[in-house]
């Protein structure tokens, strides 16, 4: 098939997706399939192979991804619980105080959305938004802002969250690479989106204390259980960023080969680092405080409830993306950006902008992108620092023009109190100059390194 046939398929597979979830308000995982076999179809997939080309798609993804998912949101949960989560909230504003306040809320959704879910860390901390906003008379947004960009940053750009994790899998990007080019690139971006136009638009739209706030106020009850140390938190938080930090500089410093390397890239495979935090996080936050067996088994088995769908919109991405591949959409963006001149860093994260503002889903179009961009690096030839810029870049474009078909949006208009318009000139924005930001960041460093 010609490369034009192939390009307007994507693009149109692209509309359609855009139709049935938005128009027609199909559930997005249905519809991921359904456009995925339509595409399977019309790509000339054969039809005995469609099926199979989509069990592949979902086996590839959620082999990796599930497990991380699984893991990842059972530290967040018993954080939660525990008191953990809170502890580092109230640490963090305690020695801010109330100037450097967005400051605080800014580090605190880095920290604490690194286990934990978007909704959740959101959900989870708005009372400190409310506190602040009650004790002040001041916008609402002025740290509300800086908490989701938090947030935000950490969900798309830092592994191990699930997004980040899974676009290094399916494109071949070590991991380290990947923390150390996700920090450099999402830390200014959550500066310059949180904090600098956080307190530009909370200087213009006044959003005030929403009327429910009073009682999500009141529901930060204290446990009668002990409240685990700041420092204890925060070394459960990292010990997988740290352990897969160490398996990228062993590589650097010993080479491949090294008895020390081989051990390493076990200690720091994601599945490893995050079943270790866990089990500290079962120990340390859950035993050592005076939980029992019991109470720790049902608060991990809880905390899987709510992530099924997740886990099948992940797969589903990465469906549709598989069938693209297969029927040669990959090599025909090949093609397409070699006759372009475009750098593969600003290609990957144009793709990926056009399936966020389509779908929605950052982590879903994260995964998608992923699948079409990973012909790409295997033809490029790239050094791994910048095939780690690539995963970087398209977590850039799954984080612009967040709208109304992003479960984020209507979180964000609903626990600030805001308008759709108001949404649209605040959170939209914000997730906007949080890619465009990391872009620019990112195109540097493929660069220079």
């Amino acid at each position: 098939m010609s490369v034009t046939y192939l390009l307007f398929l994507t693009v149109a597979s692209i509309g359609l997706l855009l139709f049935l979830i938005m128009v027609l308000r199909l559930q997005a995982f249905v519809a991921l399939l359904l456009v995925s076999m339509v595409v399977a179809i019309a790509g000339g997939v054969p039809l005995p192979e469609v099926a199979s080309t989509i069990q592949a798609g979902m086996g590839s993804t959620l082999g990796y991804i599930a497990i991380v998912i699984g893991l990842g949101t059972m530290i967040g949960e018993i954080l939660q619980v525990s008191g953990g989560a809170q502890q580092i909230a109230n640490t963090l504003t305690r020695k801010a105080g109330t100037e450097r306040a967005p400051w605080a809320l800014m580090t605190l959704g880095l920290i604490v959305a690194i286990p934990v879910f978007f909704e959740v860390a959101l959900i989870l901390f708005i009372p400190l938004v409310y506190s602040l906003a009650k004790r002040t008379g001041k916008s609402v947004l002025l740290y509300g802002l800086p908490l989701v960009a938090g947030i935000a940053v950490a969900h798309s750009f830092i592994p191990p969250t699930p997004g980040p994790v899974a676009v290094a899998s399916l494109i071949g990007a070590d991991l380290g690479w990947v923390i150390l080019i996700g920090l450099t690139a999402g830390i200014p971006a959550a500066i310059v989106g949180g904090i600098v136009f956080g307190r530009f638009i909370g200087g213009r739209i006044h959003a005030p204390l929403p009327d429910f706030a009073q009682a999500h106020l009141e529901s930060q009850a204290q446990s009668d259980r002990p409240q685990p140390g700041f420092a204890l938190v925060l070394s459960i938080i990292l010990v997988p960023l740290a352990m897969i930090l160490l398996n990228t500089v062993s590589k650097v410093w010993l080479g491949e080969g090294h008895t020390l390397v081989n051990v390493m890239a076990f200690v720091g495979h994601p599945f490893t680092a995050l079943l270790t935090a866990a089990l500290l996080a079962f120990y340390f936050l859950g035993t050592r405080l005076g939980f029992s067996r019991d109470e720790i088994q049902r608060v991990a088995t809880r905390s899987m409830e709510p992530v099924g769908m997740i886990i099948l919109l992940t797969g589903a991405g990465g469906v549709f993306g598989k069938v693209l591949i297969t029927a040669g959409v990959g090599d025909a963006l090949v093609e397409a950006m070699s006759g372009s001149n475009l750098p593969v860093v600003l290609f990957a994260f144009l793709v990926a902008a056009v399936v966020r503002v389509s779908q929605g889903s950052a982590t879903v179009s994260m995964v998608t992108a992923a699948g079409l961009i990973a012909p790409l690096v295997d033809a490029g030839g790239y050094s791994e620092p910048v095939v780690a810029c690539v995963v970087i870049a398209i977590a850039c474009g799954a984080t612009v023009l967040s709208h109304v078909n992003d479960s984020g949006f209507w979180l964000v208009k609903q626990y600030m109190g805001l308008t759709e318009k108001q949404t649209l000139a605040s959170w939209t924005m914000l997730e906007t100059i949080l890619g465009l930001v990391g872009l620019a960041v990112v195109l540097v460093l493929s660069v220079l390194v």
